[in-house]
């Protein structure tokens, strides 16, 4: 949500497991195991084809055009062929290219920052949105951040959950939301779950927030309605 005006400005994709014996696994119990064995690169394809599926219903459908996020994983990422897998996959679903945006973390940008670099370049060249998830948390080289096509900063919600009580998560929080508006790039704060700490971020010129206060995880149909009585569209 945009904190200027309060309008829905995007949505992420989550990835659950729904187990007819387990019951709902958390990602972050078979998330590593996927890394692990090799299988996430297939798991991620499938979350960005049916994501962008997704968006085209949607569009079809009449909702307001809204950009939706999906997560790489550190496999995706390296891949070579990523940025011809998305340009492959926005073709084939028709979703404009602006309307989706790719995350990745500060910690896979730095791992080999000059590949990584290329590969975003080659990514915003489709025309794609890039956001640097969790930052904050990782070890960034800002020689090398300020040459990552990135459009989006997300603070991450360790910084946040306790904002209004810690000037230490202030500080940081300031010095992102600064840092990254000199650089030319929006700040979006994860975990907001009250109005103060909305309200606080508003105060420090923070662009967006994203979190339970706004919006718990709704299933796609669900989304839609919330969408529809909520948003106005973007002037995108």
């Amino acid at each position: 949500m945009s904190l200027s005006d309060e309008r829905i400005t995007g949505m992420e994709v989550l990835l659950r497991w729904q187990h007819p014996q387990w019951g709902n696994i958390s990602p972050g119990e078979f998330i590593p195991i996927a890394e692990a064995n090799g299988t996430i690169s297939a798991i991620g394809q499938w979350v960005l084809e049916t994501a962008l599926l997704q968006q085209r219903q949607w569009l079809d459908s009449g909702q307001p055009a809204i950009p939706i996020a999906v997560n790489l994983s550190a496999q995706q990422f390296k891949h070579e062929g990523l940025a011809d897998l998305v340009a492959s996959l926005l073709k084939q679903t028709g979703v404009p290219a602006h309307l989706l945006e790719l995350e990745l973390t500060e910690a896979m940008a730095m791992y080999d920052p000059a590949a990584g670099a290329q590969r975003m370049q080659a990514l915003h060249a489709l025309g794609v949105r890039l956001a640097m998830d969790d930052f904050g948390t990782g070890y960034s080289s800002l020689s090398y951040l300020k040459r990552f096509p990135i459009d989006k900063l997300k603070i991450d919600q360790s910084f946040v959950r306790d904002i209004l009580a810690s000037p230490d998560d202030q500080a940081i929080a300031s010095a992102i939301i600064h840092m990254a508006h000199s650089l030319g790039m929006r700040t979006i704060a994860e975990g907001v779950e009250t109005l103060e700490q909305q309200d606080y971020l508003h105060r420090r010129g923070c662009d967006e927030i994203q979190g339970y206060y706004f919006s718990r995880p709704l299933p796609a149909a669900q989304l839609a309605a919330f969408v529809r009585e909520k948003a106005q569209p973007e002037n995108l």
